[in-house]
């Protein structure tokens, strides 16, 4: 077989394989033995998890308890975040602004990387409060996420496990990211940025990065209260795909490590597309 025609081949055999467009539903055949790993995870560990992925190139998910809502904890800050940087891209903010003190980009920073609860706040207060980023998730169609409460107030209170205030669902938490990163609610110089600090976030080092291949790229932002352990983000593939991922846990023992797993195993599924690509071409030379 000559060479260009062998190259052929072989781009056709990836393209048939990742590149082509799935079914953007949980029971799409391509994602339904993952759907069913996830499923029998979670079910031989204790506590209630909430679980979604979605494939960033093709648009397929797969979701465990994807519309039920869970407890956010601190992953709110991303629609914070995204909220403050969507007014800085109109104009009517910017990053040098003064808040408390410190400029505004310093502030952010604290609340994504450090999940600093008063950096947080503070934030919070300049955009108007709960009821400001609530009026922005309406405003671009989200729906599933709720905010109710300042960092201080929530943090004052009892009773997360039950709570039906300052909650999302899986589904809606990935919409969040994919809009985030698809460039519908940011410009490319605002996603950048807060791109570039969740992937230096210092407090989920236990949760979705602990089982990934050395190296992996991880863009995320964590949350825990009482019960609640979470993880939201974005994981890059080998080939530079990127998967938007929500994992909630509630409740039971050893969240963390089960979410390690629910993103190890999410990982495996969209890596060993590529594999099985260049499988498929070895066997066929």
């Amino acid at each position: 077989m000559h060479a260009p025609r062998l190259s052929h081949l072989f781009l056709s055999c990836i393209a048939a394989t990742v590149l082509v467009p799935a079914p953007a539903a949980a029971s799409s055949p391509d994602l339904i033995g993952l759907e069913h790993a996830l499923s029998k995870l979670v079910a031989e560990r204790s506590g209630d998890y909430g679980i979604a992925a979605l494939d960033l190139r093709d648009g397929s998910t797969v979701s465990i308890n994807g519309d039920t809502p869970f407890p956010m904890a601190s992953t709110v800050k991303l629609a914070i975040a995204a909220a403050y940087l969507g007014e800085v891209d109109q104009g009517r903010r910017s990053l040098g602004d003064m808040i408390v003190g410190r400029p505004a980009a310093k502030v952010m920073e604290l609340m994504i990387i450090r999940s600093d609860n008063q950096a947080t706040d503070q934030l919070l207060a300049a955009l108007g409060g709960p009821g400001a980023i609530q009026q922005w998730l309406s405003s671009q169609n989200i729906t599933g996420i709720r905010m109710d409460r300042t960092i201080a107030q929530l943090l004052r209170e009892r009773g997360h496990l039950a709570d039906s205030r300052d909650v999302a669902t899986p589904v809606a938490m990935v919409t969040l990211l994919n809009k985030i990163d698809n460039g519908t609610v940011l410009t490319a110089q605002s996603r950048t940025f807060l791109l570039e600090l969740m992937s230096r976030c210092a407090t989920g080092t236990r949760r979705i990065r602990a089982l990934l291949p050395a190296g992996t790229r991880v863009e995320d932002k964590t949350g825990t209260l009482d019960g609640i352990t979470n993880d939201v983000g974005f994981i890059t593939m080998p080939d530079g795909r990127r998967v938007a991922v929500a994992v909630f846990a509630r409740g039971g023992r050893d969240r963390q490590p089960v979410i390690a797993q629910v993103a190890r195993a999410i990982y495996d599924r969209f890596a060993d597309s590529v594999r099985n690509a260049v499988s498929i071409f070895m066997q066929m030379r």
